[in-house]
C-alpha cells in the first residue's frame, strides 16, 4: 500500500479498509487512463501552474466519500495535505454550501476530477438517501438497514456511505450471516430443516429467516430464529407478525419488500426492529456537487516565478 499516512488514518477513523479503498480508486483512475494520458489537459495546461478549487454542493444532502476523494488525490499524485475539508461525512450540505478546497498542480486535479466527483456524488446520494428513510421512521424504534444489492466492487464503500446517512449495516457477505431465503427453504423441505441445516454446519454464525407468510413466521419462532423477515407483507401482516413474536422474548423482526417512503412509518410503527431497504444503495441518485475551479488570471491561479528572470 503506497497511501500516505494521513489519509490511511482518515480511511481506518470512518471503518473502511485502505487497501481495499486503494484498490477500488487506482482501478477507477486507470479507467479513465485506459487509452492514454489525459490529452485535453496537456493540450491547454502548464504543467507548473497551481489552482485552488472548490468542491461545492448544487443540491440539499447528506456528504458521504470524503476520506476516498482524499484517496483519489494521493493516488493521482497529488498531496492531500492541499485539502482543507469544510465539512465532514455526515453532515448535511445546502445548495452552493463550501464542501473542501483544494490546492494542487492544476493539471493533475484536472485528470483527477471526475474520478474524485463519482465517488463523492454516489455516495453522499447513497447518504442522502439513507438519511431520508431514517427520517421518515423517526420516533420509533425502528431502524434502517441496507442489503447486499449493491453494485460490483463498491460493497464496503457504498455500506459506509448507508452509515453516514444514519442507516446500519446489513450482512456484508455470505460468509459474515446466514440468512434462509425462499429458494434455501425449498432445497431443505421447509424452514425448520433449512434452520435445522444451517445452525448444524455453521453454529457461530447469526441466523436469519426470511418468510413469506404468518405460517412461516411461527414456523421460525419455532425453531428459536432470533431475528425473522417479513418479506412483502402488508401492514397487518406485519401486525400479526409481531403479535405472533411477543411470545418468543429476544426474537428480532425485519420488514422488507415493498415498502416507501410514504409507508414505512406505519410498518416501522407496527412494532418491527428493522426495515431493509435494497434502494438505499440499488436506486439512490447521485448528489450534485461540483468542482469549480478559477479561471488562469484568477488569484486562485498561480504559477511559480522563471529561475531565469530575476
Amino acid at each position: 500500500m503506497s497511501l500516505s499516512p494521513s489519509v490511511v488514518g482518515s480511511l481506518s477513523r470512518a471503518g473502511l479498509d485502505p487497501a481495499g479503498v486503494e484498490a477500488t480508486v487506482r482501478a477507477a483512475l486507470a479507467e479513465d487512463l485506459r487509452w492514454g494520458p489525459d490529452v485535453t489537459t496537456a493540450a491547454t495546461v502548464d504543467p507548473l501552474v497551481t489552482a485552488v478549487g472548490e468542491v461545492r454542493s448544487r443540491a440539499a444532502g447528506v456528504l458521504a466519500g470524503l476520506p476516498v476523494a482524499l484517496a483519489v488525490l494521493d493516488a493521482a499524485g497529488i498531496d492531500p495535505a492541499g485539502a482543507s475539508l469544510a465539512l465532514a461525512d455526515g453532515d448535511r450540505v445546502a445548495p452552493g454550501q463550501l464542501v473542501a478546497e483544494l490546492r494542487a498542480p492544476l493539471a493533475g486535479l484536472l485528470t483527477a476530477e471526475r474520478t474524485l466527483l463519482n465517488f463523492l456524488t454516489h455516495l453522499s446520494g447513497v447518504a442522502t438517501t439513507t438519511r431520508a428513510w431514517v427520517d421518515a421512521v423517526a420516533g420509533t424504534a425502528c431502524e434502517v438497514r441496507d442489503t447486499r444489492k449493491t453494485l460490483p466492487g463498491l460493497r464496503e464503500l457504498e455500506k459506509y456511505a448507508v452509515r453516514c446517512g444514519g442507516g446500519v449495516n446489513h450482512r456484508l457477505g455470505l460468509g459474515d450471516a446466514a440468512l434462509v431465503k425462499d429458494n434455501h427453504v425449498a432445497a431443505a423441505g421447509s424452514v425448520a430443516a433449512a434452520v435445522a441445516a444451517v445452525r448444524a454446519v455453521a453454529p457461530e454464525v447469526p441466523l436469519e429467516v426470511e418468510c413469506d407468510t404468518l405460517a412461516q413466521v411461527e414456523e421460525a419462532l419455532a425453531a428459536g430464529v432470533g431475528l425473522v423477515l417479513l418479506d412483502n407483507m402488508t401492514p397487518g401482516e406485519v401486525r400479526a407478525a409481531v403479535a405472533l413474536r411477543s411470545s418468543h422474548p429476544g426474537a428480532r423482526l425485519e420488514a422488507s419488500g415493498g415498502l416507501t417512503l410514504a409507508s414505512v412509518a406505519e410498518v416501522a410503527a407496527a412494532g418491527v426492529d428493522f426495515v431493509a431497504v435494497g434502494a438505499l444503495t440499488h436506486s439512490s441518485p447521485a448528489l450534485d456537487l461540483g468542482l469549480d475551479l478559477p479561471a488562469p488570471s484568477d488569484p486562485g491561479t498561480t504559477r511559480p516565478p522563471d529561475p531565469g528572470i530575476s
